[in-house]
This record gives C-alpha cells, structure tokens and sequence, in this order.
C-alpha cells in the first residue's frame, strides 16, 4: 500500500513521525497533533487515490496494420476523461518493441471531458515479425503530489511487419514455368487438364503419339513427349536452417532468403501460378490457393514469412514430398553434399528444378570458411538443377531472378558483389 506514495509523500510522512516522537519526549501535545496532521496527510491521499475513479480511458488504433520492413505506420492513442476528479500533468508511456523504435512518451495538462484527445507517433519496424505495441501506461496521482499509481489505459495491439517484396519480371524457361525452344510448356492455374508437351517426329516413334492439332498448325508431324493430367503449381522451398547462414539482424542471409522467397511467391502467383511455400523439412507455410483469391494468398505467404522463425536443425532431410507434380524452386543457404542428395531425392524427374544458392559467408565478410558455393553448385547442376548464386547482402533479388529465367548453361554463375 505505501508504495503508492511518491518522495513527497514519504518525506511527509516520515517527518510526521519523527515529530510525534519528539511530541511524545517532550510532553508538548500542539506539537502531536501537528504530527498526527502531517502523518495522515499522505495516508489520505494514498486512500483516495487508490480508490478514487479518475475516469480516464484510451483506445488505439495501428494504421496500416501490416507494412514492409522499413515502411511507417502510424499509431493513434485517443485518450478519453470522464472521472469526478480533475486530473492534470498526466505522463503516457506506449510500450513498444526495440525493433520498432523507443518508448514514445506524452505529457498532458489536461483531459477534456467531452470528445478527449488523440495523440500520435509513427513506427518503422527494422525488423520483419508480428510486433506487439503496449499496453499504454499512466501514472496518476493526488493534486498535491504526495501518492501516485500505475494504471494500464490500453491494451496491446498488433502490427505485422512483413518482409520487403522487390518486383519480379520474366518467368524461366525451360522448366515448365515459361516457353522454351526445348518445347517444355507454361505453368497452368486449372486443375485437370492435359499437360501436352509436343516435338518433332522421329524416326521409330509411335504414330499413336501423332499431335494432330500441332501438326496442324505447324505444318509438319508432331508427336506428343508426354501427356500425363497437370496437378499444377510452384513449390518454392525456403531454407530457414540456422546453421546454414550467417550474419544477424535484418542484413543477415537469412533475411535476404526470406524476402527472395517472399518477391519469388508473389510474382508467380500474379502471373497466374498456383504457389506453395515449403521450408527444408517439408512443413507447409502457405500455399495451396489458386489465382482465384485475389490477394488473399499473397497476404497469406506475408503473413506466414512474417512469423517465420529460423530452424535448429542442422542436416536437410527430405522427409516429406514438397508437393507432387509442382515445379521446385529452392533458396538455399549453406548445402553440403549429403544435402545435395536430399534434394535430388525431392526433385521432380520429369522436370528441371531451380535453385537460388547463397554464399552465406559473405554475408559475414567471410572469404571460405569450409563451404565453397560454385562446388555445390556444380553438385546440384549435375543433379539436373539450374543453380545461381547469390555472392552477398548487395546481391539484387530482381538482378538474380532475372539471371535464373536466362537459364544460364555456364558451369558458374554469380551476381553481385
């Protein structure tokens, strides 16, 4: 109950005290009752404002409640008063995280009782998560500043800080996500419909396997390569491995593979694509929709990146099929070569998959350190993979995107610096 009062308070009462004591070794009774006065000063004023309704309310509102990392958002604090007594000099403290800046205070002399007051203060999260702002704390105290108390004016609200998408153009060929000259065809958004991929004829081919409307419109024999019903959809596999990237913070490779993860799943599905994000031990985080939902799926792949947190485990074990008859897109921090076998076991066959390789250590200025990229890259080329590198945290997610639908033949590839 005492510590309610403030050093005022306290220095009141033990003043009361100590003059009672004297008033008592004294024998002066004006002077006890002088220190009764000052004693049950403080303590009254505890009591009321302890029991006492100030009346005093608050409501926030985040605005907009999901930005990019790096963005600002605003935050309104209307604070209301309502109380039977005036309350005046009042300090609002906002609680929120480190990651989004420092505690925002106000200090207000007044509170009108009709239609209140609105505050505001704007955040920019440097960190992609779901954060938590509050709860919205005051103290409040008697007139005569001798107690004072903590009361919570608001709950806590969310704002979603989702990772930065960058603008994607082209789609690859060659590997059923685009049209290639190999006669590999385009990724479909229906279900159920024959996936015909058509060459030339041959000599010794099945005249059953003739493409009549091919033949058609070309002008000359065509047969069909394959013709099996289109389950349709990209599988994009996130690697959120802790051991298998460096750095920290929002410049660590990991951040990087998350927003290239987040830029790759929303280009494809607004170009018709159907999208499912994966990490390395097959749990599914998003995915399954079609283009039908508008951006509902893309606010789900967001959503899901935004709360995504790094794994412990240290191998990557194909443990699950990351989606049956779906493209694969990797984006992979450090691979060893027993993870390069893994993930030619979740590779389709019949396709090519692609990979988006990180050279992890130069997101800690490091030159080696036991992991050599182009090494795996050329393990996962000769697995049937299209690999590129990312060379460090100024590597463009657009540039390496752009680089992996020129399907590059060459042994090595690397953008950035």
């Amino acid at each position: 109950m005492l510590a309610g009062l403030t050093i005022r308070g306290r220095c009141l009462l033990a003043a009361g005290a100590a003059a009672g004591v004297c008033a008592l070794v004294l024998d002066e009774r004006d002077l006890l009752r002088v220190s009764a006065f000052v004693v049950a000063l403080p303590l009254l004023a505890l009591l009321l404002s302890s029991r006492i309704r100030f009346g005093i309310g608050a409501r926030r509102r985040v605005v907009p409640p999901r930005i990019p990392v790096g963005a600002k958002a605003t935050v309104q604090l209307h604070v209301t008063g309502g109380g039977r007594l005036p309350v005046g000099g009042l300090v609002l403290e906002d609680n929120t995280p480190h990651a989004l800046g420092g505690r925002p205070r106000f200090r207000l002399d007044s509170v009108p009782r009709h239609g209140g007051t609105v505050l505001e203060y704007s955040v920019e999260p440097t960190l992609r998560g779901i954060h938590h702002i509050g709860p919205l704390r005051t103290r409040i105290g008697d007139p005569f500043g001798l107690s004072e108390f903590e009361r919570e004016l608001a709950d806590r609200d969310r704002l979603v800080a989702v990772p930065k998408v960058f603008q994607l153009s082209g789609l690859p060929a060659g590997s059923g996500l685009g049209t290639g000259d190999d006669g590999t065809t385009r990724l479909r958004a229906g279900h159920g419909e024959d996936d015909a991929m058509v060459r030339q004829y041959r000599h010794g081919d099945d005249i059953r396997r003739v493409h009549w409307k091919s033949t058609a419109r070309r002008d000359e024999l065509m047969v069909r390569v394959e013709e099996r019903p289109w389950h349709g959809g990209v599988t994009v596999l996130l690697d959120r491995r802790t051991a298998a990237h460096r750095g920290s913070g929002a410049r660590s490779s990991v951040e990087w593979a998350i927003s290239a993860a987040a830029s790759i799943c929303l280009h494809l599905h607004q170009n018709g694509q159907q999208v499912r994000l994966v990490t390395e031990d097959g749990h599914v985080l998003a995915g399954g929709a079609g283009p039908t939902d508008g951006g509902h799926d893309d606010d789900a792949v967001l959503d899901a990146l935004a709360a995504v947190r790094t794994s412990p485990q240290r191998d990557l074990v194909a443990t699950r099929d990351p989606g049956s008859g779906h493209e694969l897109i990797a984006v992979l921090g450090e691979t060893t070569t027993a993870a390069v076998t893994e993930l030619t076991k979740l590779r389709p066959q019949e396709t090519r998959s692609l990979a988006l390789l990180l050279d992890v250590h130069a997101w800690q200025g490091e030159a080696g350190g036991g992991f050599d990229p182009k090494q795996t890259a050329r393990r996962l080329r000769a697995a049937g993979w299209t690999v590129v590198i990312a060379a460090g945290p100024s590597t463009s997610i657009a540039d390496i995107w752009q680089q992996l639908c020129r399907e590059t033949t060459a042994p090595e590839s690397e953008v950035g610096t």
